[in-house]
């Protein structure tokens, strides 16, 4: 059994699947409470579907780009969990993951995957009509975006009036993520987070001399 987390949007999203179909998927309904929500995320899954922690065979987890502390959240728990259970953990680009669900939803030409970056930019990426990314990932303020292109992910309900050309699905999931492992359509990456920028957290510099 696939166990997929991604951790990479302000709702955690969770999943298990088994060699040929997702089994279970489920999003959480309150924004930005990752380390809150994920282990019992988890634990309803295994009791939602009576799979255990020694049915998973491999973890896959989002791996961005995404908030530091979400990222951190998800890709930490999907490391400590492997090492636990002796299982491989790979990671998948959470906007490559996005650009799989909009293929299946129906997407048919060029286009940009957007997810909310904060501080009023996006982080995105193009991709061509089957999903294979060309350019990016990126992060940017909405006007800087490529325009004239069709437009998925937050960036349409974030900045509505920035994009005139837009599409579904609104974020990556954990259930699309599991989806994409299975159809092996999205590149297997490292599990190591992809920020895009430096975390609002730093260490002090040395204290200033007092003349």
């Amino acid at each position: 059994m696939l166990l997929a987390l991604d951790t990479s949007t302000p709702l955690v999203s969770v999943a298990l699947a088994d060699d040929t179909r997702v089994v279970h998927e489920a999003v959480s309904d309150k924004p930005m409470q990752h380390g809150e929500q994920l282990a019992p995320m988890i634990e309803t899954a295994f009791a939602a579907t009576g799979v255990t922690r020694s049915d998973i065979t491999r973890i896959a987890a989002g791996v961005g780009p995404g908030p530091f502390t979400g990222l951190r959240v998800g890709l930490v728990t999907a490391r400590a969990l492997g090492l636990a259970l002796g299982v491989a953990v790979i990671g998948l680009g959470s906007l490559d993951v996005l650009a799989v669900q909009a293929v299946d939803d129906g997407v048919a030409e060029p286009f940009l995957a957007t997810v909310d970056a904060r501080r009023k930019e996006l982080y995105w990426a193009e991709y061509d009509a089957q999903g294979r990314r060309l350019d990016g990932p990126h992060v940017d303020r909405p006007v800087d975006l490529p325009t004239g292109r069709l437009v998925v992910g937050a960036g349409p309900d974030l900045y509505p009036s920035a994009f005139e050309r837009v599409a579904g699905p609104k974020a990556p999931t954990a259930g699309w993520l599991a989806r994409a492992v299975i159809s092996q359509s999205v590149e297997v990456v490292e599990p190591e987070p992809v920020y895009l920028r430096r975390p609002d957290a730093a260490i002090p510099g040395p204290p200033k001399k007092v003349s």
